[in-house]
């Protein structure tokens, strides 16, 4: 099987719901031993007991990605449980909402770039710094961007910038980090349907943002599946450094009045 995860062990940040939540069930599912960090622990421990109750096998850990302490305890404690791990998902995000520049506050800023870009830095360093002190010989990191990276729209701002940050950071952590084995990678979701953004992309402004997706549809947490285990398996073990978008065509599509 050419993405099989056996034997690896994955950690997954923001994993009690959204894409972390179903990323744990895709690795596993394929094979991999997941660890999952979030804050919310009794969401966390529900996902075991589903992976679980499945045959998979999965520990579940509480984790703060904006805590140095809180992300090093995680890392370590999964190491502790399911041994070396092979790969980091760096997936925690948030949003501050539909605001522009001007209607953000410094509060709203420090929150997602802390959240979203400053905490992925944190888990990789952490992360890489315990590849080369234990001797675990390679790593392999990948981040969750989005294509707001690339997609320039209104009312997405941290948010947006965050994600462009993230893709940037994923390019310079591949070229530093391949001197210890590490590779870096990011996958970049366009508009799928989440419990979240149904409230945009259920809502009447549905039909123009779907006609602006060449496919003429939303994805749907399945379409990732083999974006992620291409990514976390050692299918992709000659890539690092690139950002694989899953979005439709959205990002080529032409813009509207062109």
């Amino acid at each position: 099987m050419t993405f099989d995860m056996t034997g690896k062990h994955v950690a997954i940040t923001g994993a009690s719901s959204g894409f972390g939540h179903h990323f744990a069930g895709v690795i596993a599912g394929a094979g991999g031993k997941v660890s999952l960090g979030a804050r919310r622990v009794d969401k966390v421990a529900e996902r075991v007991a589903e992976i679980a109750g499945s045959g998979g096998e999965a520990r579940g850990f509480e984790l703060d990605v904006t805590s140095r302490d809180s992300a090093g305890h995680f890392l370590d404690a999964a190491a502790r449980e399911l041994g070396p791990v092979d790969v980091l998902v760096n997936n925690a995000g948030v949003e501050s909402g539909a605001k522009t520049y001007v209607m953000i506050d410094e509060d709203d800023w420090d929150y997602v770039l802390d959240t979203n870009l400053k905490s992925a830095w944190r888990l990789s360093k952490l992360y890489t710094e315990r590849v080369i002190e234990h001797g675990w010989g390679s790593g392999n990191i990948v981040n969750v961007a989005s294509i707001t990276a690339y997609r320039t729209i209104k009312g997405q701002f941290p948010y947006a910038v965050s994600k462009a940050a993230l893709v940037k950071a994923t390019e310079v952590m591949a070229l530093e980090g391949a001197r210890y084995g590490i590779r870096c990678n990011a996958l970049a979701p366009g508009y799928i349907l989440t419990d979240v953004s149904r409230l945009l992309l259920e809502s009447e402004r549905a039909d123009t943002f779907r006609k602006q997706i060449p496919m003429r549809r939303y994805g749907e947490f399945d379409d990732l599946d083999g974006p992620l285990l291409l990514l976390a398996s050692d299918a992709s073990s000659y890539m690092t450094g690139s950002t694989v978008v899953v979005d439709g065509g959205h990002i080529v599509a032409e813009l509207p009045g062109m």
